[in-house]
């Protein structure tokens, strides 16, 4: 995994901007902490930050490579899961590599089927590649967003960026934000609308989209999106092609010339990947499996039962890591870490996030990454699969909004009253909802409860999907980590989509068609266990933290968080304390404590971006 950026220019000779592309670089060292490099012509501007993982000898970037008179240069963020074959393609078309690096076959691809080369790509990845002969830039972006990749025009100049700090270090862009940026925040956050980079001007391709950029503009084109047809397999067969589509994407992902490694929660989806994992690992004698799982101080102390936390991990992570016999690692943290990790997870993903549920998995990673430099991740399981609450209650799938979302009228409360005449939450909402279902695939003629579903599918991996794909990708490369997750194969989400809900729920039970799949693979006690998100800490000290910290903001006068708040009204909740936000206002962890600590990022993320706001 690496961080790459780029500037195209028709006015500005840009061999005489080396000075600024190097710093837009420099911003993403985190990203590729092994090796940076610049490339440059009068028009093009490209750079790149290694974290090798694939061939370190070889895969340095940017990559250039001559065909006839062109040449084509490179900067690549990701990993491809099909090198082999697609490289055995290309030779038999006659071209020669230089490098067992999965970018020059990247490269190459695109020399030889242009854009068309995207539908043959299985992996994770955002890319730039620069046309020097024809001045022309094309990138593109995965199917499912695991990579991101932002981009925005400034006058003569076309500036794109693994992440935005680094458009933010060029001189022409400045951290504005206006009222749909602040719709964004307070009203969808820690969730952004698709495609929508917070800041003004900014935007993220969206995934499945690729873009091409030259003289007369930008060019964007959809060329992957699920397809809706009837599902013909029964359930035998649905059963096993599921899990030959799982199996097949985990064992894949364990490619890599470092480390690897997996999180493991003794959930199913984690336990699924470890599992795989393993067996791959003994079948090659290759040393055990490291896994690693993450909880926090006194929690088994503190853990209460909840609707959408029934129980703690801890015993289901050993109880599956003694099954398949790994090496496994307790990582736990503190308050004071979790508390103080607030800033580092705003400056890992430059807008304010999933407070805690952040700075946890920065502090995870960070400690991931003394011992791997890859791992692999459960995340997607859920949205593919329908296991999350709001797919089984009626009230959830009769809400006429986001479900995980559900606390509109209470978010607005918290503007203060000019901004609220200002900025209508509700309508921004409500639009931006309307927008995703009209773009949900429907099969005409299915009954209304079947339509819902599938739009309650479309709606989780185009919205909720990519919040926490986002929340992954930018706390992992904040430490340098690659995080690869299996479940998001674009192949076992095109087959998954179309099973219809009685198969999906078989046995009466959420994912009951994947844990169908893993029998024989986990035990039956882990097949059965309850959906458990990932854990939050239940300490009541870190909601005294968290107190403290929003109350020194509304207390000093300089806090820009208080130009957009309502300070009684969140100075009355902080008073309610443990009953505030009782119920989640986003996802299934973020209660009250998340709340203020989400406004102590709101807070972090005015002050050390310096944002101005522009109504």
């Amino acid at each position: 995994m690496c961080g790459i950026t780029g500037w195209i220019d028709w006015e500005n000779d840009l061999t005489q901007q080396r000075q600024i592309i190097e710093k837009m670089t420099s911003t993403l060292i985190n990203r590729g902490p092994d090796a940076e490099d610049i490339w440059l012509s009068s028009r093009a501007a490209l750079g790149h930050r290694r974290l090798s993982v694939v061939d370190p000898a070889g895969g340095s970037q940017p990559m250039a490579r001559q065909m006839g008179d062109r040449n084509y240069i490179i900067v690549y963020n990701g990993e491809l899961y099909n090198t082999a074959e697609l490289r055995r393609e290309l030779e038999m078309r006659g071209h020669t590599f230089r490098s067992q690096s999965d970018t020059e076959v990247l490269l190459v691809s695109y020399i030889e089927w242009d854009s068309g080369c995207l539908e043959r790509l299985n992996g994770i990845f955002a890319f730039a590649i620069w046309n020097e002969r024809e001045q022309i830039l094309f990138m593109a972006r995965d199917r499912m967003g695991v990579k991101p990749l932002f981009y925005t025009e400034r006058a003569s100049a076309f500036l794109f960026a693994s992440e935005q700090k680094a458009l933010l270090a060029h001189p022409a862009v400045q951290p504005v934000v206006d009222a749909d940026g602040l719709a964004e925040i307070f009203g969808l956050g820690p969730a952004r609308t698709p495609g929508h980079g917070v800041f003004k001007g900014i935007s993220e391709l969206r995934p499945g989209h690729c873009l091409t950029y030259k003289r007369n503009g930008i060019f964007i084109r959809r060329y992957w999106n699920l397809v809706s047809h009837p599902h013909e397999d029964d359930l035998d067969t649905t059963i096993r092609k599921v899990r030959e589509l799982v199996e097949d994407s985990i064992t894949r992902q364990l490619v890599a010339d470092v480390p690897v490694c997996t999180f493991l929660s003794g959930g199913l989806d984690s336990s699924a990947i470890s599992a795989f994992a393993s067996h791959a690992f003994k079948s090659e004698g290759r040393a055990p499996l490291h896994t690693y799982s993450v909880d926090y101080q006194d929690n088994e102390h503190y853990f209460k039962a909840n609707d959408f936390q029934p129980n703690s991990d801890a015993p289901w992570v050993k109880r599956m890591s003694d099954f398949l016999g790994t090496t496994h690692h307790y990582i736990t943290i503190d308050t004071p870490q979790l508390a103080g990790a607030l800033k580092a997870a705003v400056l890992a993903r430059d807008l304010p996030g999933m407070a805690d549920v952040d700075s946890s998995l920065y502090l995870f990673c960070r400690e991931i990454k003394k011992e791997a430099t890859v791992a692999l991740s459960g995340e997607c399981a859920d949205e593919v699969f329908g296991g999350y609450p709001w797919f089984h209650r009626k009230e959830d799938l009769r809400a006429d909004t986001f479900p995980w979302s559900q606390s509109l009228r209470n978010r607005a409360l918290l503007l203060s009253p000019y901004l609220r005449q200002r900025v209508n939450l509700e309508d921004y909402v409500a639009d931006r909802y309307r927008e995703t279902l009209a773009e949900v695939p429907l099969l005409p003629g299915k009954d209304p409860q079947e339509a819902r579903r599938r739009e309650m599918l479309y709606l989780n991996m185009v919205w909720f999907m990519q919040t926490l794909l986002d929340r992954k990708d930018r706390m992992s490369m904040a430490t340098g980590l690659e995080v690869r997750v299996p479940f998001c194969d674009h192949r076992l989400v095109e087959y998954v989509w179309n099973i219809p809900w009685s198969m999906k729920t078989c046995d009466g039970m959420a994912k009951g068609i994947l844990r169908r799949a893993l029998i024989g693979i986990l035990p039956p006690d882990v097949l059965q266990r309850p959906k458990s998100p990932y854990p939050k800490t239940h300490n009541p000290a870190y909601l005294d933290v968290v107190s403290n910290l929003l109350l020194d903001i509304l207390n000093e006068p300089s806090s820009p968080l208080l130009q957009l708040i309502n300070v009684d009204y969140i100075q009355s909740m902080l008073d309610c304390g443990e009953d505030s936000f009782n119920r989640p206002w986003f996802g299934q962890l973020m209660t009250g404590p998340q709340l203020f600590a989400y406004l102590v990022q709101v807070n972090t993320w005015l002050k050390e971006y310096k944002v101005a706001i522009h109504l």
